[in-house]
């Protein structure tokens, strides 16, 4: 495992979006590259279970940003998550995995090798949590408020009605930031999340230029 850093709130390297939000971390560690915490940023995430159209999506959101300057920041689960963070891979760009789990407990383990590849390519992975936590179900909706307190704006991509990605739009909502959903397929389950948060005031894209204008 690369260099464990530990980064305290008064430090300058603490992402300084993250200590507008209401209860930020105190401490957070991080493996990899942590200069780019302060960076123009944008999370991209989604639901586990994912359609054709959502792996696709997620990918060209993420491969465009990150060519256009972003640094792309999710959530490394399976689904969305992991293509949002493959399509920055893809584009050369810089990537931020944040984890409900200790640095020593990557989850899923099936994206320890992902994990490997964003570190590689000068991304970071960053966790509230001290080595030996557990990726315990608690943590993840604690870790969402990170995941869109580090950003500057949130693009849901595809999501069920349920779904842990509508918790990290509304804690961007609360946070002040700009929240922008993809539209699915009126009959899939997996777009409810993304139309109802369009029908409740988030911003529709279908191109990455709508992004781009509206940051």
């Amino acid at each position: 495992m690369s260099k464990i850093q530990i980064i305290k709130k008064e430090n300058k390297r603490y992402p300084q979006k993250l200590k507008q939000i209401y209860s930020p971390p105190q401490i957070l560690y991080a493996i990899g590259n942590t200069g780019i915490l302060n960076l123009p940023s944008i999370s991209i995430v989604g639901g586990r279970e994912h359609t054709e159209y959502g792996k696709k999506s997620a990918y060209y959101f993420s491969y465009n940003l990150a060519k256009a300057g972003l640094v792309i920041v999710s959530g490394l689960a399976k689904g969305i998550d992991s293509f949002s963070h493959i399509g920055c891979l893809a584009a050369k760009g810089k990537t931020i995995a944040i984890i409900g789990s200790g640095l020593d407990n990557i989850y899923p383990k099936e994206n320890e090798e992902l994990a490997k590849k964003i570190i590689e390519a000068g991304g970071c992975i960053i966790s509230e949590y001290p080595l030996g936590t557990k990726p315990e179900k608690r943590n993840f909706p604690e870790r969402n408020r990170i995941i869109s307190g580090i950003s500057n704006s949130v693009l849901v991509v595809e999501a069920k009605e349920k779904s842990g990605s509508l918790i990290t739009a509304n804690f961007a909502l609360e946070q002040g930031k700009d929240v922008f959903a993809v539209p699915g397929n009126i009959n899939s389950k997996n777009s409810i999340g993304t139309n109802l948060l369009i029908q409740e005031g988030a911003i529709p894209v279908i191109n990455y230029k709508d992004i781009l204008k509206n940051s």
